[in-house]
């Protein structure tokens, strides 16, 4: 999956925590979200509002959080498991979870995003 399909997925499975996300559309969706972060800055800075960034960050927290929960679900784990990240050294858990290759083929939350049988 390219950036462009990525950050398309994204917003069209704004709220949509069932299914799949395969690494390259969560790793495209999280790099998108850094870029606008920044951006979002960048002009708060410029015009000196504050309140951008705010509403950026209200924006992409749904959807960030909803492709974090697929590709839990690609891994073959329950969406939950997003909740170890409070814990502090479970972030760490969680990023090296979402740099390893998902289950080949169908799981219990549906079809490889990658399309292999």
């Amino acid at each position: 999956m390219g950036f462009a399909d990525a950050i398309k997925s994204g917003f069209n499975k704004y709220v949509g925590f069932s299914g799949r996300a395969s690494r390259s559309e969560y790793w495209f969706w999280t790099l998108f979200s850094i870029i606008a972060s920044i951006v979002a800055g960048i002009i708060d800075a410029v015009i000196g509002l504050g309140f951008i960034g705010a509403i950026v960050s209200l924006g992409l927290f749904l959807p960030s959080l909803a492709v974090a929960v697929r590709r839990l679900h690609d891994l073959d784990r329950t969406g939950w498991w997003i909740l170890i990240a409070f814990t502090g050294i479970g972030i760490i858990l969680l990023i090296v979870w979402d740099c390893i290759k998902g289950t080949t083929g169908p799981n219990s939350y549906g079809a490889d995003p990658l399309g292999a049988v």
